[in-house]
């Protein structure tokens, strides 16, 4: 019985490690896996980027968790990453709380749009608009406000269901900090910030989940990265930049909001708002996050060739995702950081 028993357990073992179980993965010196966490907002183009470069280089695998800014920033504080990602530089405070230095290093510009899900309409929102509606202000799609900035559109007396962001997010700085620069009172009763308190709507995580939000609610409003509104077919609005123009987010809008931005040695800058008849105002750079002086020397050795590559071969590609590749003079500066 017993002996019966050691060969009925050995059977069992045996076919639970069969062909279709989960195996160990082989131990290899030449092979190396870096993680990474952050920001929603350029989650498809690094995708893209990470699962190319892994394939030039077999023996290396970047792995990134789209979690949002502010997860990003947590995760690479406590050092249970090695790079964050982020779409809102890090304040004083939390470079302060860093075990050590951290450095920011731009990656490409995108676009924050208005999306909503009202049929066929076609819109235009000012900054006071978007902030009187997400403040709860303006609560029907015939309110006279909107009615003012879109004559001759045909506008039903339905509910605006305002969506924001759940989680901390780069995208939500970028939304709140153009608010904040046109509205006085969003300012003060909101401000910018990766998570802030919404007076009305409901949350999505992610640009993903604002997306889905937007998509399936009939007059739903949201904000979420350009790539996700081109790739959800989500219609999205023009927003009036600076010098009055309404403009629509495109690589040229995106690219005029960056034009002669004044890059500040550590690279932290906001470019929402800016001047130029062409520009896009709800644009910004989004940073990669790399200690300065990290444990891993091997890993920060291939960092520093993925960060040289993606700002070389890296940036012909950002286009057709809908990003913006970094203006010559960013490229060089960083090239020279690093």
């Amino acid at each position: 019985m017993r002996q019966a028993a050691v060969l009925l357990l050995t059977v069992i073992f045996l076919a639970g490690c069969g062909p279709n179980e989960p195996q160990p993965a082989a131990s290899s010196s030449s092979s190396i896996a870096i993680n990474g966490a952050g920001a929603t907002f350029p989650n498809p183009l690094y995708s893209k980027w990470f699962d190319e470069y892994g394939k030039a280089h077999p023996g290396v695998r970047i792995n990134y968790q789209s979690i949002g800014s502010g997860g990003g920033i947590k995760q690479l504080t406590a050092q249970t990453v090695f790079f964050g990602a982020s779409d809102m530089p890090m304040t004083d405070e939390q470079l302060k709380a860093a075990p050590g230095p951290i450095r920011h290093f731009p990656t490409v510009l995108g676009a924050v749009v208005p999306v909503y899900n009202l049929g066929d309409a076609k819109l235009r929102f000012t900054g006071p608009l978007l902030a009187d509606i997400y403040l709860g202000k303006v609560t029907k799609w015939n309110d006279p406000a909107i009615a003012a900035v879109n004559p001759g559109v045909a506008l039903p007396a339905t509910d605006i269901v305002v969506v924001h962001r759940s989680d901390g997010s780069g995208t939500t700085f970028i939304f709140c900090d153009f608010l904040s620069k046109t509205s006085s009172e969003f300012k003060q009763k909101v401000g910018a910030s990766t998570s802030v308190q919404w007076p009305a709507g409901v949350g999505g995580k992610g640009n993903e989940g604002v997306s889905g939000l937007v998509k399936q609610t009939p007059g739903a409003i949201g904000y979420v990265e350009l790539i996700y509104a081109l790739q959800n077919k989500i219609a999205f609005g023009a927003v009036q930049n600076k010098s009055g123009t309404f403009v629509t987010a495109s690589l040229e809008s995106v690219t005029a909001a960056a034009a002669g931005v004044q890059m500040p040695d550590d690279f932290r800058v906001s470019i929402t708002n800016p001047d130029g008849k062409d520009a896009y105002p709800i644009a910004s750079f989004t940073w990669i996050l790399l200690y300065q002086n990290p444990s891993d020397a091997q890993r920060a050795k291939v960092m520093n060739d993925f960060m040289k590559w993606a700002l070389g071969d890296g940036q012909k590609e950002v286009a057709a995702l809908g990003y913006a590749p970094l203006p010559k003079d960013v490229v060089e500066k960083e090239l020279g950081k690093l």
